[in-house]
This record gives structure tokens, sequence and C-alpha cells, in this order.
């Protein structure tokens, strides 16, 4: 019935040897389906046995289906059910929250139903699934179970089953009719608790602990019941109107290229899929959701704390599809079991996962390093139970305006922000009504993991994870958001003129386009109107300031939105950083008595690619080495010859590099390093380092150095910043015990990043003078 072979046609020319299955919830749907039968099959007294085959941890009321699953092995099993269509649904979606209340319409009481059937007869369809012989019942049921308690006519386990196949015959057809977005797991408790696998791993477990099998099974049942979600069309629906509330601030269309949503589509059909989203705001979750059920997508399964999981909300997002994980489970082998066998049977049965795979969201815009607890329970439960070929494809959303920023900025610079509580809640949401731009969604192409490696190989797991984010990176977009705020702060405090501004712009998406790296669709078509409305937002969200008194229109960004800007800064900074470290150590060697300059460029890359270690994602050395001859080749195909020729090559290189964005990219972390490296360097011999206290008073004297104009901005103050700073120090071996060396390793590093810094302003000086120049600029 469920398994894929042609539907076989119910016509009275058929032999009479069939036995319908009515899945009836009440006696007004069972006369619907008794009508059918006798009015269509040409039996005089057609086989027939009615159940309500619901999903819940009960045994099915079998007896009288067991009492008539006898007769010849080509008898045909024929499931039956009605299916109550709600005018005008389709078109709309638009089921309200007070069917939480009344009851989902595609599953009226007695009383409403009849009500339905005198208004509309036709809302009443009559659904078959897919028949199947006895003989191929059997077989698929020893295939699936091990033949549990035989499979007789007289066996309780093999009625079930059959009843079990019958609903899921019937879900794929009532999926015909409804859409795939409704594809919703169905008894998952029954297919753990008869797995031949989930029965061999409870017995191995049996012989670890010492347990009986029985003690275990009955431990596994609650645990069932704690773990496993259970969606229904009547919480998506809800979902998925919950969803839209929260993007009332954004265009009605989210953006993704048709090509790469058929992809996901043909994934998602056809392998095992975990969906991994960058995390950047509370609301990115749900495009993911959103994508699926509006262009109906399998619904995706995500993940939650167990802490979430209390009172109304937590049955909401239960039945929405959410699997609720305790916080810690090492020493609990039972619940581990019943997580690990859970995810695989999602996997195999191809329900897609979903989860933020940086874990909490980013504070700083740019991609945190990956949280691997998610994706080890996942590869865990694909190892154990030999499910192959499983895809992650990393997913990225993109959006005009992020209403969280502020709090963000306001966090990592050590002001008070408000507490999460039903006002904020309250205050969030309505926050989200202001108009806030456009929402872009980008997929990465998948890493598939052919078979998932053991446990214990640590260096796998983030070998994958690895790879996942640097296809994230590759596929985040330009915006025009994140562009301007990198024009704008590598001018700062300088603004720029209209004429300016767009030429700076043509630059910067002429240069992406050179290295195919992705645009938001203002900037790919060049639409001036569409590139004006995205301007006019973020002037109005307060982020850019516009000055139009004078003869021109001056756009800058107001000091106090830095650190705000920043963030949209780092979203795209991985794109640039190549280009950031080229242009930073050209600089370097045209201030410097370099010698041989080829060798020392090398050497500066190298010395930038190890200071930014805890920022970015690094390819191996080999590959980020090739990268960036690319990008010189790129800048001046005879890059080579010009940086051996000395001074005057040099020149001609940073000539070519215009305009510089180089400051703009690194010039935060540099400052930011050097506030935690002078508060180490200021040590007495023999004082020790107090990690946490350190960054406390970095936030103050960050602070302090931004008031005496130390550094250049408050986008270098936060406590992200400063505790990369602290950890890249700590590789260096400069936060043990302060002794005479370690406090002049500890100025060095001062001086080096502090001369850094230097440099980085004669770039931004570079830059502000030759503005003038930006619109003709080429690079």
């Amino acid at each position: 019935m469920a398994d894929g072979t042609p539907r076989t046609p119910i016509v009275a020319e058929q032999a009479a040897d069939r036995l319908y299955i009515i899945d009836a919830r009440n006696g007004v749907e069972q006369r619907l389906l008794l009508d059918w039968i006798h009015a269509t099959s040409g039996d005089d007294e057609p086989a027939w046995a009615s159940l309500d085959i619901e999903d819940g941890d009960h045994a099915l009321p079998v007896d009288v289906l067991r009492a008539r699953l006898g007769g010849a092995p080509s008898r045909q099993i024929v499931p039956l059910r009605v299916a109550w269509r709600i005018p005008g649904f389709d078109k709309e979606r638009a089921l309200k929250f007070r069917h939480l209340i009344f009851g989902d319409p595609r599953h009226p009481g007695p009383l409403r139903s009849r009500l339905i059937l005198l208004r509309d007869r036709r809302r009443a369809q009559i659904l078959v699934g897919e028949a199947a012989t006895l003989d191929v019942l059997r077989d698929r049921f020893c295939a699936q179970t091990g033949g549990g308690d035989g499979e007789g006519a007289e066996s309780p386990e093999f009625a079930g089953f059959v009843a079990r196949q019958a609903a899921l015959a019937l879900d794929v057809a009532e999926r015909g009719i409804r859409g795939t977005r409704y594809k919703v797991p169905r008894f998952v408790a029954d297919g753990l608790r008869t797995s031949p696998k989930f029965r061999a791993a409870l017995a191995e477990l049996s012989e670890k602990t010492g347990r009986p099998v029985a003690d275990l099974f009955r431990e596994a049942r609650p645990l069932m019941k704690e773990v496993i979600a259970r969606p229904s069309a009547l919480f998506l629906d809800l979902r998925a109107r919950l969803d839209r509330m929260m993007f009332g601030g954004y265009a009605p269309e989210m953006e993704i290229d048709a090509t790469e949503l058929a992809k996901l589509r043909s994934i998602l059909r056809e392998h095992p899929t975990a969906i991994l989203f960058t995390h950047k705001t509370y609301i990115d979750g749900a495009t993911p959701s959103r994508l699926a059920y509006e262009n109906d997508l399998p619904m995706l399964h995500s993940f939650g704390g167990a802490n979430l999981d209390f009172a109304v909300m937590g049955e909401f997002f239960r039945r929405s599809g959410m699997i609720f994980i305790r916080r810690s489970f090492q020493d609990q082998p039972v619940y581990k079991l019943v997580l690990r066998h859970y995810i695989a049977w999602l996997l195999a049965k191809r329900f897609p996962l979903s989860w933020a795979f940086e874990g909490t969201r980013s504070r700083l815009g740019k991609l945190m390093p990956p949280k691997y607890g998610l994706m080890k329970y996942v590869l865990d439960a694909a190892h154990a139970t030999g499910t192959k070929d499983v895809h992650f494809v990393p997913f990225v959303t993109s959006f005009d305006l992020i209403r969280d920023v502020e709090e963000y900025a306001a966090e990592q610079t050590g002001r008070n922000k408000k507490p999460e509580s039903l006002s904020w809640f309250l205050g969030y949401m309505k926050s989200l009504k202001e108009p806030s731009g456009r929402i872009r969604l980008d997929i990465g192409n998948p890493v598939v993991i052919d078979a998932a490696p053991a446990p214990d190989d640590k260096r796998a797991l983030e070998t994958i994870a690895f790879a996942v984010a640097v296809e994230a990176n590759r596929v985040t977009p330009l915006t025009v958001t994140s562009v301007m705020c990198l024009i704008l702060l590598g001018m700062a405090p300088r603004g720029a003129t209209a004429a300016e501004l767009l030429g700076a712009i043509g630059a910067v998406t002429d240069w992406a386009r050179a290295r195919d790296i992705r645009l938001s669709s203002e900037l790919e078509s060049g639409d001036d109107a569409a590139l004006s409305a995205t301007v006019d937002t973020l002037v109005a969200s307060g982020l850019l300031t516009r000055y139009e008194a004078g003869s021109e229109n001056v756009y800058s960004i107001d000091p106090a939105k830095h650190p705000m800007a920043s963030y949209y800064r780092n979203i795209i900074a991985h794109h640039f950083l190549d280009r950031a470290m080229i242009e930073l150590a050209l600089f370097e060697l045209r201030d410097g008595d370099s010698g041989d300059a080829t060798a020392a460029f090398w050497a500066k890359i190298d010395r930038l690619r190890d200071l930014f270690k805890f920022e970015f994602f690094y390819p191996p050395r080999g590959e980020h080495l090739a990268a960036i001859e690319a990008e010189l080749t790129r800048i001046d195909p005879v890059w080579d010859r010009r940086l051996a020729s000395g001074d005057r090559g040099i020149a001609q290189l940073l000539r070519r590099c215009q305009p510089v964005v180089g400051h703009a990219i690194l010039l935060p972390f540099a400052e930011a390093y050097s506030v935690v490296a002078e508060l180490l360097a200021r040590a007495k011999p023999g004082d020790v380092v107090d990690e946490q206290a350190l960054l406390d008073a970095a936030l103050a004297e960050g602070k302090q150095a931004w008031l005496l104009r130390r550094i250049s901005s408050e986008a270098a103050i936060g406590k992200l910043l400063f505790a990369n700073g602290l950890s890249l120090m700590r590789h260096m071996g400069l936060t043990t015990d302060a002794t005479p060396p370690n406090l002049t390793a500890r100025r060095a590093l001062l001086m080096e990043l502090r001369g850094l810094a230097n440099v980085m302003e004669t770039m931004r000086l570079s830059t502000v003078a030759l503005a003038d120049r930006l619109p003709g600029s080429g690079g």
C-alpha cells in the first residue's frame, strides 16, 4: 500500500476477494465510506473493517480486523478514508487561531460533518489508498519488523501493521490533494518498537548494563513520548501563520533562485537531509520552515532545548515539528539510544531536519564557529543504523535590516540590555512590523556524507562542520545594507555624496561579479529605484543618516551607530578577506624597508593569517595562498614582476587596488586586540592572568581608548572581539604568569597591533583622498 507501486484500480469486474479497511473517525464518515463501497464494489456483501487509525500511545483496536485478515495470499486489502475539503483554502491557507479551540475543519466531528454535508456534499472526498495483497503485506511485515509475533491472521502485531500500512497509504493519497507540506511522520513509536535494529540495540545495551530487556523497553516508552514530535496539518498551518506575522515588516515575497529551490526539492525527495541555517537573528530559524511551507516542500523537524518544552508553547511547537532535547544525557543510555534511533528513523523516511549549526546567534555578524552537538547526534545516529548518503545543506538568510542588531551592539559594548520577558517579546514582535526591506534566501551545495564517521572520530566531525561553514560563507550575498556599511565605515568620519557612494557601490559590485560573489537583486540588476527604496528604509531606520540641506545629498553613519553598522559589514567581511590581506601587506611594504619584497609580502600574509585565525575560516594554507595569488592576478596579471621590482612596482599595485577596503575589514579586530594586549603588557612580573577580570576591564579600557581616539570607532569595543583577542594571545603563550620574557613578547605584540592600526589609518586616508575618483575607478 505504501511501497510506491502503482495503485490497483478498484472496479466491479475484478474478483470479489477484497477487504476494505475503513479509516473512519465517526459514524458519519463510516456511513459515507460504506455507501461508496456498496455503490462501486459490485459485491453483494463486501468485506470491511472500520477503525479510527489514530497515531497515539495506545494499541489500535484491531480485533475486528484480525478476524477478517484470513483468506488467500492474493486477497486485496483496500484502504478508504474521507478527506474534508475547505472552500478557498488552497488559495489563502487562512486557518484561524480559533481552530485551536473548535478543531481542525479537515477533521470535523459528527455534528459538524452533518452540517457540512447538508450545505455541500462535494466537500467530502473519498480517498482510495494504494491496495496491496496479503502476501505482499506479510513480506513487508517480516522485512520491517523481523516477523514480530508472526504474520498469521491471528497475530495482533500483524493486524496492527496492516492498519498502519493502510493509514500510510491513505496519507500518501491525501497529500495528492493537500500537498507535500503536510507530509508528517506517523506511528513513529510503533516503528521504533518493532524495528529489528532498535531491538538489537536494546539487547546489546542489556548485555552491557545487566538490566533485562523488558526493563529497558519500559524505560524507553515514556522517553519516546518525550522526544518524538507529533506534527499535524492544523499546527503546521498555524505555525506558518505565526511565521508570516514575524515577517510582517519585510517584503511579502522572499527572494530565492528558482534553480536552487528545484535542486533542494530534489535533495529532500531523494536523500536523508539536514538543513543547517546561519543564525543572525531570533527569526532566521523560521525562514527555512516558511520556505518549505510556501513551496510545498516536506516539513522540517527543528530542534529545541527541553527547557523550552513548557505549557502551551511547548505543545504548540512539538505539534508543529520541534524535537525537544535534554541539555545533558551522557549518563542516560536509554535516552541516548531512543534519540539516536528516532533521528535515524526520520532520516531514513526522508523527513528533513533543521537547526542553526552555529548554535547561538552571531553577535558580530560574521559566521560563528560551529557547534558540534546536534551534528554529532545526527552522524552518530547514521553510523549506528547504517544510514548512508546524508546531505547537509547550508542555508543563508539575508535581511536588509535585522531588528536584533541594536540589542547585540548594546550587549557587546557592555551596555545594559532589556532582559527577555513577556513585555520584551511583545515589544520585539511590534518592532518586526516596522518597514525592514527584503529577505533573500541562498542555498549552498550539500556536504554529502556517504558513510557517517565513527562516534569518536572528532577530526571527521570538525572537517564536515568546517565544509558546511565554508559553503555557507560562499553563498552569502552582498546586499545594499552590507556594502553601504562597508563603504561608509571605511570612509568615516567623512561621509560620502550620493555620486561618490554610487561610484563606490558600482566598483564593489563589479569586483564581486569578477569573483563570482553573489549579489542581492538590487545590486545585481542595477535597479536605481530598488536601490533608492532600500536606502530610504535604512535612513528611516536610523542606521544611515542623509544630509539634504546642501547642494548634494551626503550619507554617513553616526559614530554611535558604528557597532550596529559593523554587524552588517561583518556579514560579508569574509568575501574581502584575501583582498584586505593583500592591501595591508602592500601598504606595510610601501612604508617599510622590505629588501626582498616578494619574500616579505608572503611573510606578512602568513602573519596576518595567524593574527586573525580566531575570526575567520581559512582553507588549508596551500589553498589559501593559491587564492591569494588568484586575487593578485585579477588585480594585475603581472603582479609577481611588479612585486619583485620593489617600491615602484608596489606603488603600481596599490593604484590598481582602488578602492581600498582592507582597513574597513580588519581595523576593528586589530584595535580590539590591541586593547587586550595593552592590559596584558601592563602586568608586573609574577602577576597571574584572571581572564574574566581582564575581559571586564577591556570594556572599560576600550571605552577610554575610544574617547581618547586611540581606537577609531566603538565598533572595536566588543566582548566577543576581546575574547577572540585573548584566545589568540593564549594560543601564543602570552597568558601564562608574567615573566620578563613573557612581558617583552606581550609588548612586542602590542606594538605590532598598533603598527597595523596605523598602517590601516593610512589606508583610510588614502581612500578619503581618492573619493572623487571612486566613480571611475576599476579594480
